[in-house]
Order: structure tokens, then sequence, then C-alpha cells
């Protein structure tokens, strides 16, 4: 991957797509930033998972995980589906899963 030149030269519209891409990407980063939202969207990179079950995986009460999955659907990350009484979350674009699994070969990886 080639990375663009970043000059003098650039045209003002072009600073100011690089200005509003950076913003979302600082609000994407800003989402995942945190060790449980983080670790919410490593489960799910696996498949979609109920609060129920985010709950025991986390071992954490429903309080502080639906808080971090509402942070996680403001930013977009992730998608819920209602069976019955029952929320499933899953991760709603590639983005999220790409990044967990560059996290995962640069932190997880047996090398």
């Amino acid at each position: 991957m080639v990375l663009p030149v970043f000059d003098e030269n650039m045209c003002p519209s072009d600073m100011d797509k690089m200005a509003e891409n950076a913003t979302k990407a600082a609000n994407f980063l800003k989402a995942i930033s945190h060790e449980g939202r983080l670790m919410i969207l490593c489960y799910l990179a696996s498949g979609e998972k109920s609060v129920t079950d985010l709950e025991e995986l986390l071992s954490v009460r429903q309080a502080a995980v639906s808080q971090q999955l509402s942070r996680l659907r403001l930013e977009g990350l992730v998608a819920p589906r209602r069976e019955g009484k029952v929320i499933y979350y899953s991760l709603s674009d590639n983005r999220s899963k790409q990044i967990i699994e560059v996290v995962y070969d640069l932190f997880c990886r047996e090398s």
C-alpha cells in the first residue's frame, strides 16, 4: 500500500476532504480504544452474539455491556437485531473486522 503525498500543493477541496476523513477516523479509533468495546468487537468478529452472550463472555453486568454497545452503535460499528425479548448484535460492516484482524496480528498472534 502506498500512502498519498500531502504537501503545500494540495488543493483546498482535497485538504477539506482529508480533514473530514481524519475526523471520521478519529471517532472510529476513539470508539474502539476502550478495552471493553474492543473485546466486544473481538467476540462479534466471529459472529452474532446476544447481549446475554456478551455478558457471560466479558464477565460483566448487563448495564456495562449495554453502555459499551450503545457507544459502538452510535459510531455505526455494530448493528442490533431483535428476536422476541432478545437483542443480538453483529458487526455492521467490514471495517471493524479488518481492524480486529490487524490488532490480533500485532498483539495476539504467536510469533
